[in-house]
C-alpha cells in the first residue's frame, strides 16, 4: 500500500511538473490573432510602390555600408530592409497550404533578388572606390553557423510576428539573418567581373532564405495555424501536391549544400587546429597559411628558424589524429623560397608589428590609468588631512597628531579583497569613550569612508 502511495505521489509529482514545464513554453497565451498575423505577413509579401522604393533604397546604403566597411551602415541598411517579407511569406504558405500566397511570395521573391542585384551592380560600377573591404570579403562564403543563424533568426521573427509582444525581435532577426549583405557582395562580383564573389555571395543569400523560410513554417506548425480550407477536396489534393513539389525543389538542393557547407567548415576547423598545434615552433613562426576544402590540401608558409625534416615527418603523421590523414600537407620554408610571397610577407609583418604596438600601447594606457588613480587617492586624502586638522583643533583639541591613508585588506580564508580607511592619531591627554566614538563617526562622515579603522598611539 505505502509503495502504491509513493508511486501515486511520484506520478503527481511528475504530470505537475510536465505541467508547469508545458505552461512555462506555452505561446498560445501571448498569441496574436491569427488572421491579423497572417495579413501582417501577406502585407510583408506584395512589392509595390512603396516597398520597393525603401528596398531600393536601403540596397544603396547597405552597398555605401560595404564599400566604405562601414558596420554601423550595414547595420542600418537590414534595419529598414523589407526582404524578409516574401521568405517569411513562402514559409506561412506551405504551413498553412496557402498556394496563392506562395505563388506571390515566389514571384515576390524574385523581384526583389533581381532589383536588388541590378541596384547593387549599378552602384558598384559607378563607384570610385572599388577596394575589397573585409565587410564584403566576410560575405563571400557560407558557413556552418551561417545557416543556424538564418534558422533560429527565423524562428525568431515567426514567433515575434506572431505573438503581441512583439518588441525589437523583428528587426533584431532581420540582422542577424543579414539577407542585404550578400545581395549587394553579388552585385559588387558582377561589377568586378568577380564570378566567384558573386557565386559565393547568392550562395549565402540562398541558404539564408531556405532557412528562414523554414524557420517560419516550423514556428507555423508549432503555434498550430490553421490550414486554408478547400471546398473542392480534388483541388486541395493539387494544391498540396504543389505544394510539396515546390519545397523539394527548393529544399534539396539547400539540404545538399548545407551538407557541403557543413564538411567545409569541419574540415577548416580541423585544419586549423593542427597548424595551431602542431606547427607551434619556438622560433619558426607561421607566415600565412591556405587551407583548401574543394582540393584537400593544407599549404603553409613558415619563416625563421628551418625545422627538421624528422619535424616535418612527424607533422605530416600528424595529420591523422585530426582525420586529415587523407589531406595533402605542404610545408614552405627559408627566405630565399621561390614560393615565398614577399609581399604577403612584409604585410604580415607589419600587421604583426602594428597588433604589437597596439597591445603596448593599451597596456601603457592603462597603466598610467591605474597610476593617475592610486595618485589622485593619495592626492585626494593628503588635502583632506589638510583641511581636517584645523577642524580637530577646534572640535577635539586632545588630538596632538593625525595621520589619513587608504589600505587595501585581504581576507585570507577567502581571498577577498576590501578598502578601508586607517586613521592613525597621538593624543594630548585621555578622551571619554563616548567622546572617541562620536570622534570616529564625524571622522567617517567627514572623509566618505564606508569603513574605518582608529588606531590610537
Amino acid at each position: 500500500m505505502d509503495e502504491q502511495k509513493n508511486m501515486g505521489k511520484g506520478m503527481e509529482i511528475l504530470i505537475n511538473a510536465k505541467n508547469y514545464v508545458k505552461e512555462f513554453f506555452d505561446l498560445r497565451k501571448s498569441k496574436e490573432n491569427e488572421e491579423l498575423t497572417v495579413e501582417s505577413i501577406r502585407n510583408g509579401v506584395v512589392f509595390k510602390g512603396t516597398n520597393l522604393w525603401v528596398l531600393i533604397f536601403a540596397i544603396f546604403i547597405a552597398s555605401l555600408g560595404l564599400n566604405v566597411n562601414s558596420t554601423a551602415v550595414i547595420i542600418g541598411a537590414m534595419l529598414i530592409s523589407p526582404l524578409m517579407g516574401p521568405i517569411m511569406g513562402f514559409g506561412l504558405s506551405v504551413g498553412i497550404s496557402d498556394f496563392e500566397l506562395l505563388k506571390q511570395s515566389f514571384k515576390s521573391y524574385l523581384l526583389t533578388t533581381l532589383i536588388s542585384v541590378i541596384t547593387s551592380t549599378l552602384y558598384f560600377s559607378l563607384t570610385p572606390l572599388n577596394e575589397v573591404q573585409s565587410e564584403l570579403l566576410a560575405r563571400t562564403s557560407p558557413t556552418i553557423y551561417d545557416v543556424l543563424i538564418a534558422l533560429f533568426g527565423g524562428l525568431a521573427g515567426i514567433i515575434a510576428v506572431s505573438t503581441k509582444e512583439k518588441g525589437n525581435v523583428i528587426p533584431g532577426a532581420a540582422i542577424a539573418t543579414a539577407l542585404m549583405p550578400p545581395l549587394c557582395t553579388a552585385g559588387f562580383g558582377l561589377a568586378t567581373g568577380n564570378i566567384f564573389y558573386f557565386l559565393g555571395a547568392f550562395y549565402l543569400y540562398f541558404i539564408n532564405s531556405v532557412f528562414i523560410s523554414l524557420a517560419t513554417y516550423l514556428g507555423v506548425r508549432l503555434m498550430s495555424f490553421k490550414r486554408k480550407a478547400f471546398v473542392d477536396k480534388k483541388r486541395e489534393k493539387q494544391v498540396r501536391r504543389y505544394i510539396v513539389a515546390v519545397v523539394l525543389v527548393t529544399m534539396c538542393p539547400a539540404f545538399y549544400l548545407t551538407y557541403g557547407i557543413m564538411k567545409s567548415t569541419f574540415f577548416e576547423a580541423s585544419a586549423n587546429s593542427f597548424i595551431a598545434k602542431e606547427l607551434d615552433f619556438q622560433n619558426t613562426q607561421v607566415i600565412s597559411r591556405d587551407i583548401s576544402y574543394d582540393e584537400n590540401e593544407i599549404r603553409v608558409v613558415l619563416v625563421g628558424e628551418e625545422i627538421s625534416q624528422h619535424e616535418i615527418d612527424r607533422v605530416h603523421n600528424a595529420l591523422k589524429h585530426y582525420k586529415l590523414e587523407e589531406t595533402k600537407l605542404t610545408i614552405v620554408q627559408g627566405m630565399n623560397s621561390d614560393n615565398l610571397d614577399m609581399g604577403m610577407l612584409k604585410a604580415q609583418v607589419m600587421e604583426d608589428f602594428y597588433k604589437n604596438s597596439e597591445e603596448r600601447l593599451q597596456e601603457q594606457r592603462e597603466e598610467i590609468l591605474r597610476l593617475r588613480q592610486e595618485l589622485r587617492a593619495y592626492s585626494t586624502f593628503s588635502d583632506l588631512s589638510r583641511q581636517i586638522v584645523p577642524e580637530f583643533r577646534v572640535l577635539y583639541p586632545q588630538v596632538e597628531r593625525v595621520s589619513l591613508s587608504q589600505m587595501v585588506s585581504h581576507t585570507v580564508d577567502s581571498m577577498q579583497t576590501d578598502t578601508i580607511t586607517v586613521v592613525l592619531m597621538s593624543l594630548k591627554e585621555e578622551m571619554e569613550p563616548h567622546d572617541m566614538t562620536r570622534m570616529q563617526e564625524w571622522l567617517k562622515t567627514r572623509t566618505g569612508a564606508k569603513k574605518m579603522k582608529l588606531v590610537v598611539e
